[in-house]
Formats: structure tokens, sequence, C-alpha cells
């Protein structure tokens, strides 16, 4: 084992209590137990993700990268990409904690940044973990002592140092398309039976607007609340080990075999391939 080794092991290891945290909050913890791959999975917003165990391939139309421990994805805009996780050889799991960087954190590192923008860079990236583990720990512990605030602060500082590293898109404000909008909506409330007078309602427009803007954007209310209720049962496919019944549920699916075939059909796996339901 090399000395270089060493510091990244055991910012992995103190890294690892994310798993157990009891104060869990602004983040997730993915787990796998079989290797899956799938296409074309949305990810509404920023956020990075720290790589525990296992290995991860992402794919966009642009970049191709791969991940292991010691490394850290990060996602730097709204995007759709193809994945491959693998799980580690000894342990059987693939585990990796996904911090979504909200519109609060990223708001605070526009307000600190005050020089010229940098380049957007691309939207994925491949970054060294141990180069940021100082501001990491102190976003782990901050949460681990259930001070919230202080844990965005540390994102905050973050962001910042992404963008000194040319990933300037995460300090531009984008306004959200209409498809994207509609999405948020039903991401809320994924169960809800939505139908076109809901989002007339909620975006104060006309049923024709609706239509005609959403056909601008080559995109359907149908297509976009099925998108979003399959990205939330996804969530829950990595994240929990409720029964595959109890996810179709969740996402608004009253047959679990209407399911099953929707979110093959949308990510090209069976639901039951990540193993941990």
């Amino acid at each position: 084992m090399t000395t270089e080794a060493d510091p990244t092991l055991h910012l992995l290891a103190q890294l690892s209590s994310l798993v157990d945290c009891e104060r869990a909050e602004g983040y997730a913890c993915i787990t796998a137990r079989r290797e899956h791959g799938a296409s074309s999975v949305d990810i509404p917003q920023p956020q990075f993700a720290i790589l525990l165990q296992g290995r991860k391939q992402a794919r966009t139309a642009q970049q191709s990268l791969e991940f292991g421990p010691g490394d850290l994805f990060l996602i730097t805009r709204r995007s759709r990409i193809d994945v491959v996780n693998i799980p580690d050889p000894h342990s059987g799991l693939y585990l990796s904690a996904i911090v979504p960087l909200c519109p609060e954190v990223l708001a605070a590192a526009r307000a600190l940044w005050t020089d010229a923008l940098p380049d957007a860079g691309n939207a994925l990236a491949c970054l060294s973990l141990a180069e940021h583990g100082a501001a990491l720990l102190q976003w782990r512990q901050a949460l681990q002592d259930g001070h919230y605030t202080e844990a965005r602060l540390a994102l905050a500082a973050l962001v910042v140092a992404f963008c000194r590293r040319g990933h300037g898109s995460l300090l531009a404000a984008p306004e959200p398309g209409l498809g994207d909008r509609i999405r948020d909506l039903v991401a809320a409330q994924p169960e809800r039976d939505w139908q076109s007078r809901d989002f007339e309602s909620h975006l104060g427009i006309s049923g024709a607007t609706l239509r005609r803007r959403l056909a601008g954007e080559q995109l359907s209310v149908r297509e976009l609340v099925a998108d979003a209720r399959l990205a939330h049962a996804m969530q829950l496919l990595y994240t929990t080990r409720l029964p595959l019944k109890t996810v179709a549920a969740r996402a608004g699916y009253r047959s679990l075999g209407s399911f099953n075939k929707r979110f093959a059909a949308r990510y090209g796996l069976e639901p039951a391939a990540i193993g941990n339901s």
C-alpha cells in the first residue's frame, strides 16, 4: 500500500459514517447488490457522488467516465446519462452517497463569487476526493451535529472550489424549461393522479398554451409525468429495501406489472435487477 493511498483510504473510512448518520439530511446513500446498467437517467439538478464501494461508469453523448473509491463524481447541470453500477467483488455492494446541490447552496456560492465567471466546463467530471476532503469532513461533521446551516456553508465552499477547477456552469442560474418545471411538480407528489388541468392551474397558463409550449420542447404531459414517477421509483429502489409493489404504489402505479413494464422500457433494466428489494 502506498503512502499516497493512505489519506484517501482514511478519508473513505471517515465518510463511510454517512451510511449510518442519524441526522442524515440533504443526501442519499445509494446501494445495489447486482451489477446493472440504466439508460437515459435524468439528473434534475447539479450534484456530486462520493464513491464508497464498487465502481461506476457514466456516459453522455459527449463524455464517458469511470469512477471508483477515492473519486468524486460531479454533475454540474441538469443532465441525462447512461450508467453502469458495479458492486465491490469483496463486499458484494455498490455504495455511494449522492449529494444534490440545492438552490440555496448554489445561490450562496454565487453570492460569494466575485471574480469573472469561469468557463462552463463539462457536464460530468471526475475529481479527487482527497483534494476536497477537508470541506467534505466539515460537511459530514455539521450533519452529525445537526448543524444544517453549517452543512450548507461547507457545500457552498465546495461549489466555489469546483468552480475554481473550471466548472463554472454551477454558478449559472438557468431558467428551467416548462418540461423541467412539470417534472419538478410531479417529483414532489409522484403518487398523485396528475392531470393537464393541474399543471395549467399551477403554472397559470391555458391548456392550449401548455400543449403548444411542450410541443416546442418536443415533450408531452404524459411523458413528463411518467419520467418523474419512474425517477422517484429508481431513487426508492436504490435507497430502500421496500418490496417492488410498495415502490410501484409510491411512484403512482396501481399495477406492479405495468410498473415493471414501463420501468424496463424507460431505463433498459428490470426494477428487480438492482437487487435491494
